[in-house]
């Protein structure tokens, strides 16, 4: 006969109390809970100790898990990651006790109450209603990058919004592309567009007789190419050259290139703003 705690192993870390008595007794279920073997999260829902803080918080408040928390859940990149999970809960409910979490209150759709958390799309757009431009984009950006959400879809929900944050959510999805390569260079491009500085195109390909190679941010008629540089390092020798004769095959094309940091691009944006627009006056006349 199964334990209380391999019964909710099988199920995935967590059960309602009517699920456990069809297959254990209440007798087992009380003394499992005496033993430290299981815990329980909220009225008639019982889980192994050390369930995601998410997951646990999601069953305590019966809710489905949104914003950045489902940013998060689903793989989108964000600059900082959230404090306390937040979660959504039907509208017009009263408050309930319950670990500490951020509550949003509105109608989900089947799909989203049967899997616990938010639509990629809607996931998205409340991301970009409560971020920040840049950091809305690279969240928006990095979806369409999966394939699993497409740019119609996104501006659509968009323009159906209604409530706070509608303007920013629109300017995010009328911006956002699926060519992006990366969190850093989606923040670089959010501050040229906020600048308002135009031209720029991601994943530029620049070729030559002798060469192809890929810049994040390229504008083609200054031949002026931006890129954002991650945390990464070169791990050989051979990598390091590799680089070199990159950036010196780009130049000898006629192709000026201004490499930007994290650091840059985060703590220092209006540098990295000046020094574009700088390289742009003189590559433009």
């Amino acid at each position: 006969m199964l334990s209380v705690a391999q019964f909710l192993m099988y199920q995935g870390g967590w059960a309602t109390f009517a699920d456990l008595v069809r297959v254990v007794s209440r007798h087992a279920v009380s003394k499992a809970l005496e033993r430290g073997e299981i815990q329980r999260i909220a009225a008639g829902i019982y889980a192994l100790p050390g369930l995601p803080a998410d997951t646990a918080t999601v069953l305590a408040y019966d809710s489905v898990l949104s914003h950045v928390s489902a940013a998060a859940a689903s793989g989108l990149p964000l600059l900082v990651a959230p404090e306390k999970p937040h979660v959504m809960v039907p509208p017009h409910r009263r408050p309930r006790p319950g670990p500490p979490a951020v509550l949003h209150w509105a109608e989900v759709s089947s799909d989203e109450r049967r899997e616990r958390i938010t639509s990629l799309s809607r996931t998205v757009l409340d991301c970009s209603r409560m971020l920040p431009f840049a950091e809305g984009l690279a969240v928006a950006d990095a979806a369409l990058a999966t394939g699993r959400l497409h740019v119609e879809e996104l501006i659509a929900g968009a323009v159906a919004l209604r409530g706070a944050g509608c303007p920013n959510a629109r300017r995010v999805a009328t911006a956002a592309t699926p060519l992006a390569g990366s969190f850093l260079e989606s923040m670089l491009r959010a501050l040229l567009i906020e600048a308002g500085i135009e031209g720029f195109e991601p994943q530029v390909l620049v070729t030559s007789h002798r060469f192809r190679a890929r810049v994040d941010l390229g504008h083609r008629r200054a031949m002026l190419a931006l890129d954002a540089e991650g945390f990464e390092f070169h791990g050989s020798r051979r990598d390091f050259a590799a680089d070199c004769y990159r950036y010196d095959e780009l130049n000898a094309a006629g192709w000026l290139v201004l490499r930007f940091t994290y650091e840059q691009i985060i703590g220092d944006p209006t540098w990295v703003v000046a020094n574009v627009r700088a390289a742009l006056a003189q590559r433009l006349g």
